[in-house]
């Protein structure tokens, strides 16, 4: 990915959820090294990652302890976080249009 939108969003919420700390950082590595052009090559390397409609994937932090929703752009290789959170405020969301 050429720019993630916003990785102070996940500062915050590691801030607070300090087991999360590694797990996010993981994650926004290897999305920045990542060419991802397809929701499907996303899964290539998150195989537990959920694909919604409107380029939205669902990823599983910390054994699913928390869920990580980012909007993708494909092709100007964006990623927009728009949401972090334990499973329980994930079931209070719609993933679909957050």
């Amino acid at each position: 990915m050429e720019r993630i939108f916003a990785k102070s969003t996940l500062r915050t919420f590691w801030e607070k959820h300090s087991d999360a700390e590694q797990y996010l950082k993981t994650w926004y590595d290897t999305a920045m090294g990542a060419i991802w052009k397809s929701p499907s090559e996303i899964k290539q390397t998150y195989v537990t990652a959920s694909i919604l409609k409107d380029s939205r994937v669902v990823f599983n932090i910390k054994g699913n302890d928390y869920r990580l929703v980012v909007k993708f752009n494909f092709k100007k290789q964006w990623a927009f976080i728009r949401f972090i959170g334990t499973h329980k405020e994930y079931d209070k969301i719609n993933a679909n249009t957050i």
